[in-house]
């Protein structure tokens, strides 16, 4: 099977497609940060600490943290005792929230062909489909939090 990439000289096969995806690096680890940090309700959880248990790099742990910490997710100190901890109750923190944070707006199709609005828009069959599933999937991850996420893993 063949997958086009709207250049009909550039085709791909299977095993060359490009993969879409959902969730984005940086969101995947602040999820698992964040449960990460819920879980052991400690005070302060080191960059260190925390890179070393979910085996990311710890420079960009860091970065997602204080993008985390700005947004009032997560409290932070310096110091010899510092770290991070939970500003926000993980109930109340959505994975739709998270995905905004490191993603920008949800959406499935922004319904545009090189920046501009698609021309077919308000006749589209599939942009109906589309927002229907956006819809749902949107629904879904607002009321997916992170403590939903770490009572599935007990």
């Amino acid at each position: 099977m063949l997958y086009a990439d709207n250049k009909p000289d550039k085709l791909y096969t299977q095993q060359e497609k490009r993969e879409v995806k959902l969730i984005t690096k940086d969101t995947d680890y602040a999820v698992k940060a964040l449960s990460c940090i819920s879980v052991l309700k400690k005070k302060n959880v080191t960059v260190k600490n925390l890179a070393c248990e979910l085996g990311i790099s710890g420079p960009f742990l860091r970065k997602i943290l204080q993008t985390l910490n700005k947004k009032g997710i997560l409290d932070s100190s310096k110091g010899k005792t510092g770290g991070f901890s939970m500003a926000a109750d993980p109930d109340k923190i959505s994975i739709l929230d998270i995905m905004e944070i490191f993603q920008g707006p949800f959406h499935l199709n922004e319904h545009k062909i090189k920046g501009k609005t698609c021309k077919f828009l308000k006749t589209c069959l599939l942009k109906r489909s589309l927002d229907g599933i956006e819809s749902r999937v949107r629904e879904d991850l607002k009321t997916l939090t992170i403590s939903h996420l770490i009572k599935r893993g007990e």
